[in-house]
């Protein structure tokens, strides 16, 4: 149940947590299942994109083209499938660190570069971390 105490102030600051002001006047227990039942939601929805992205990746690989060859049709795959599949996934799972990139080079387009201060390296190696995790 929600209690409001003049004595416990709550977090202040540029934090993504807490997500509402009276959560801070839940319990313990009950944060937790607020946030399983987020991070629930959030594995739901990149299931739910990485099987669309996975069944265009079908679609791409699946094109066939007809070619004469002496006068005989053939039919023949447009993509080889080992080297489509392993391409648009290496594309599929570096396309945030390389929107980032495009984001922040555009962003700073212009502007004197200052060292230590933006994405570069702690994208690129974020995202090599959390892909040697898949």
């Amino acid at each position: 149940y929600l209690q409001y105490r003049e004595d416990v102030s709550a977090c202040r600051g540029d934090y993504f947590f807490p997500l509402f002001h009276a959560e801070t006047m839940l319990s313990r227990g009950a944060r937790s299942v607020l946030y399983l039942l987020a991070l629930v939601y959030a594995f739901i929805g990149v299931s739910i994109i990485a099987d669309i992205f996975m069944s265009s990746i079908e679609v791409i690989t699946s094109t066939k083209k007809d070619v004469v060859i002496d006068g005989e049709t053939i039919t023949v795959h447009v993509w080889n499938d080992t080297v489509a599949n392993l391409t648009l996934m290496a594309l599929g799972s570096s396309a945030p660190e390389i929107l980032l990139a495009v984001v922040e080079a555009l962003w700073q387009l212009g502007q004197e570069p200052e060292p230590g201060k933006g994405l570069g390296p702690g994208t690129i190696v974020g995202s090599a971390a959390f892909n040697l995790l898949f």
